[in-house]
C-alpha cells in the first residue's frame, strides 16, 4: 500500500471533496479520483459515497480514516525520530576502551560530546581490546577504541580499524632508581636485571614483550593489572615497569618516566575499532571529539 494514498484519503474526507484534496496536495481531480480508488481496491471495501456535489464517508470509511491517521501519525512520529537520531538529539553510543585511554584521552572526549549533545545516551566499558573487538563484532558496542603493537593489532579480525594516534612506551623508575636522573635514553638490556612489575606473569602478554625483542626475558616479580597498582609497586622500589604514554598524566609522586632508546622504544598503535555495519550517527558524531582529544593529547 503506496502511503501517500492514505494522505489523499485523510484529505478527501477532511474537505469532502476530490477537487478540493487535490487543490491542497498539489494532485488533479482525477488523480485524486485514482488514488482513492487503488486505495478502496487495497482495502477491498468502498471508502466514500460519490455525492451529485462532494462525497461523504462510508461507514467502512470511518473506520478506516482512524486507521489511516493512525498509520500517518506513527510515520511522522518515526521521521522525527530519525531526524532527532541524525543530528544527534537522541540516541546511543555504547563505547569500549582501554584502561590508559580512560586516564585522560577518553573522558576528555566524552564531556565535550556530552556538553554538545546531551541527548546522545552514552555507556562505557573498560577492557581489553580484544574483548571490546568481539563484542564489535557481537554487536554489544558501536565504537571501540583498541591498542597493541601491530602485530596483536594485526589479529583484530572481524572490525574496520582507523589509526587515531602512537602511543610510545615508556619505563616507570622508582624516584629513587639509580637510572632515574638519566640523560640518555634507556636501553632494555641495562634494565635485564631488574625486577619488574607486570600484569601477568606471561611477558608476551603484557607490555613487557618488549623485553624478549631484546633478547632477555624479565624477572616479573609482581603481578598488578591495574595501572594505579602498578605505579603503587614502583613507587614503592619494588621493581619497574612499561608505561603507555597515555597514561603519563595519572602519574603519582614517586614515579619517574624514562624514555627508552629509539632502537628499543616499542610503539603502541591506538586506533577506533567499528563494526562492519553501518555506523549509528552517534559514531559519526562522536569521532570528531576523540580526533580532538588525540590531537590535543599527543601536543
Amino acid at each position: 500500500m503506496d502511503t501517500a494514498w492514505l494522505e489523499v484519503f485523510r484529505a478527501v474526507a477532511r474537505h469532502g471533496s476530490f477537487t478540493a484534496a487535490g487543490a491542497e496536495l498539489g494532485f488533479t481531480q482525477s488523480a485524486v479520483s485514482r488514488q482513492i480508488a487503488a486505495l478502496e481496491a487495497e482495502f477491498g471495501a468502498p471508502l466514500f459515497d460519490r455525492l451529485p456535489r462532494g462525497v461523504r464517508l462510508t461507514e467502512q470509511g470511518r473506520h478506516a480514516l482512524g486507521h489511516a491517521g493512525a498509520a500517518l501519525d506513527r510515520l511522522a512520529d518515526a521521521r522525527r525520530d530519525l531526524a532527532a537520531l541524525d543530528r544527534l538529539a537522541a540516541g546511543r553510543l555504547r563505547l569500549g576502551s582501554f584502561a590508559t585511554a580512560d586516564a585522560s584521552l577518553v573522558p576528555r572526549a566524552l564531556a565535550a560530546f556530552a556538553a554538545d549533545h546531551p541527548g546522545v545516551c552514552v555507556t562505557h566499558v573498560e577492557g581489553y581490546s580484544r574483548d571490546h573487538v568481539a563484542a564489535l563484532a557481537a554487536g554489544g558496542l558501536d565504537l571501540a577504541l583498541v591498542s597493541g603493537y601491530p602485530e596483536q593489532v594485526a589479529a583484530y579480525d572481524g572490525v574496520e580499524l582507523a589509526h587515531l594516534l602512537d602511543d610510545p612506551v615508556l619505563v616507570a623508575l622508582p624516584a629513587g632508581h639509580r637510572l632515574a636522573g638519566s640523560t640518555r635514553p634507556l636501553r632494555l638490556a641495562d634494565l635485564a636485571g631488574e625486577s619488574w612489575v607486570a600484569g601477568s606473569q606471561t611477558p608476551e602478554e603484557t607490555l613487557i614483550s618488549a623485553c624478549l625483542r631484546q633478547g632477555f626475558r624479565p624477572r616479573i616479580d609482581y603481578v598488578a593489572r591495574e595501572w594505579t597498582a602498578k605505579f603503587g609497586f614502583v613507587a614503592a622500589g619494588l621493581g619497574l615497569t612499561l608505561v603507555p604514554a597515555l597514561a603519563a598524566g595519572a602519574l603519582p609522586a614517586g614515579v619517574t618516566l624514562a624514555p627508552l632508546h629509539p632502537e628499543d622504544a616499542p610503539t603502541r598503535t591506538v586506533h577506533t575499532a567499528t563494526p562492519h555495519t553501518a555506523h549509528p550517527p552517534s559514531v559519526r558524531g562522536f569521532l570528531p571529539y576523540l580526533h580532538r582529544a588525540a590531537s590535543a593529547t599527543e601536543d
